[in-house]
């Protein structure tokens, strides 16, 4: 993709699925990566990845869940690895509970992973971005975020605000030469995929008729995210903003 040689990336929820296959493609395309994830061990497992392949790369462990903790993580990036080009708003978790058997706690616990995390970091970056007039923001939501998923009431509830929120900030900061644009993955083998078919139980049958239903007839793979991830924050979709694809093996059509 062109112009991502020596842009520095953030990608929140880097240690682990699509977030540490995003960090492994930027590197690859030269640039340099800081993996934003609460699992230090993890974090520094996919840096050790990337430098293994020639690239550049730095680990943080940040709660960003706490936005006075995720403001101090930005300041510390940004001077020990260089002005924030590329934010990959990737943290996120799941669980398969129906509404009718979940309760506050556990709302809160969704809502904090999923959506006030993606608040709090994108602030102290869009920022900063602001002032130097010129960022990348793309955001992964989730085709339960545009048609709901029976099992995922919050969390679909969480990936349609990221979806609006996305839209807005793209709409304020147009003038500024930021874009900001979200990829919904489709049904896609990460480690949450597996808690989540746990949880439901029957997880075999269940996988199975995950598989049945996408026309490509197969599940995703982390390594099918990265190619949109990128091109939207490449210079090849520098006209490119507020704008919302999947990534579903045509499990979802949105027009």
């Amino acid at each position: 993709m062109r112009g991502l040689k020596g842009k520095t990336v953030v990608v929140t929820g880097g240690a682990g699925g699509i977030g540490a296959a995003t960090c492994l493609r930027f590197a690859e395309d030269g640039a340099r990566v800081a993996v934003v994830d609460l699992n230090q061990e993890a974090a520094d497992g996919v840096v050790a990845k990337i430098k293994a392949q020639g690239g550049e790369g730095m680990a943080f462990s940040v709660d960003l869940t706490d936005f006075d903790a995720t403001v101090a993580a930005v300041a510390r990036i940004e001077d020990e690895f260089g002005a924030i080009d590329i934010l990959v708003n990737n943290v996120g978790w799941d669980l398969f509970v129906p509404f009718l058997k979940s309760g506050p706690d556990f709302w809160t616990k969704i809502i904090d992973i999923n959506l006030r995390a993606v608040l709090n970091i994108t602030h102290p970056v869009l920022e900063r971005m602001s002032e130097r007039g010129a960022g990348r923001i793309v955001s992964i939501g989730s085709d339960a975020g545009r048609g709901g998923s029976s099992g995922e009431s919050v969390y679909a509830a969480c990936k349609a605000g990221v979806i609006a929120f996305s839209k807005t900030i793209a709409r304020e900061q147009a003038r500024r030469g930021i874009t900001s644009n979200v990829v919904c993955p489709g049904v896609t083998e990460t480690g949450m995929l597996e808690n989540f078919m746990e949880a439901a139980g029957d997880k075999e049958k269940l996988r199975t008729a995950f598989t049945r239903a996408v026309p490509l007839g197969r599940l995703g793979k982390p390594e099918d995210l990265p190619g949109a991830i990128l091109f939207l924050a490449s210079d090849d979709a520098a006209f490119i903003t507020g704008q919302v694809i999947s990534v579903s093996g045509g499990l979802t059509m949105h027009g």
